[in-house]
């Protein structure tokens, strides 16, 4: 899939997002129990159910359908891969287009973050717009799917995809084998060397099996927002366990064009081949499918000898 920024980019746009994640937990104040409303989650406030949603977020658009709110979207991004069946469109989230926007006429706009001041622009228009931000762990996400489920009128099942996920998740660490000396790792962004640190969602992740980041000596402070670009030799110097390709789509990389880079056959992942491709969507996003990606590690560090 053609992604719309490199990997650099994409970094920096998940760091922008990210922000919100530093805000107060958002209001909840449903009028009743049940479908009853007006219901105010955050700044937004919904008098009645929406049935026209505008996701503007890939990840957003995972959420709402996994909670059963996939009959009333009406219009998704041009990244919004999952699911299948999901209306895609050629709205942008990353430069949204306020007056494409409105012409879907939607009763609720969902975005990861408020590019070009999209939110103020929607709300000229009497639009409402919830921000979804980018999880910086396990919490927030399930804190974001619980937001959809009550604007939706879905929170039965929002809490029951939280429990769902959480046991399958709990159930998948606790089936790896604990090890005496942690595996280290490096997670590949893109061929340009952009990597994520245990600072991230995705460092939360692998943070699970008491893996040991490579990429942490290169964003300390978090002053890259945990998304550095490392050097070849600091790289190599490093010499990860393993490996993960979170760039096999956008930029075709593989185990064999890692072993092909000139300096990095001394690396231990590659010597032993404990290299691990991913699936660039589940692997970029924090929704539903992130019980898929902690299985995928899961199951790579079982394959390492302890």
């Amino acid at each position: 899939m053609k992604r719309l920024l490199t990997a650099a980019a994409a970094a920096i746009a998940l760091v922008l997002t990210g922000c919100a994640g530093n805000e107060p937990d958002p209001v909840v104040t449903p009028s009743g129990g049940g479908l009853a409303y007006p219901v105010t989650v955050g700044t937004v406030t919904l008098a009645a159910q929406p049935s026209k949603i505008v996701s503007l977020s890939p990840t957003a658009t995972e959420m709402l359908f996994a909670i059963g709110a996939g009959p009333q979207v009406t219009a998704v991004d041009d990244q919004s891969t999952f699911p299948a069946d999901a209306p895609k469109t050629d709205l942008s989230g990353f430069k949204p287009n306020a007056e494409a926007i409105a012409a879907k006429d939607p009763d609720l706009v969902v975005v990861s973050g408020d590019a070009d001041g999209i939110v103020a622009q929607l709300g000229k228009l009497s639009i409402p717009v919830f921000v979804s931000p980018a999880a910086a762990d396990l919490d927030e996400t399930y804190q974001g799917i619980t937001d959809l489920g009550m604007l939706t009128g879905h929170r039965s099942e929002a809490g029951a995809l939280t429990e769902r996920m959480a046991a399958d998740i709990d159930r998948i660490v606790k089936a790896v084998p604990a090890r005496s000396t942690p595996l280290t790792y490096y997670y590949e962004l893109g061929p340009d060397l952009y990597s994520a640190t245990s600072k991230t969602f995705i460092g939360s992740v692998f943070g699970l099996f008491g893996m040991t980041n490579v990429a942490d000596a290169a964003d300390p402070d978090g002053k890259l927002g945990g998304y550095p670009q490392l050097s070849q030799e600091s790289l190599v110097q490093s010499n990860p366990d393993t490996i993960f390709l979170a760039d096999t789509r956008c930029c075709q990389q593989s185990a064999g064009t890692v072993k092909a880079r000139a300096g990095w056959a001394s690396v231990t992942a590659v010597a032993k081949g404990q290299i691990y491709p991913l699936d660039d969507d589940i692997a970029s996003r924090w929704g539903p499918r992130t019980v898929d990606l902690v299985q995928v590690v899961a199951d790579a560090v079982a394959k390492v000898p302890a």
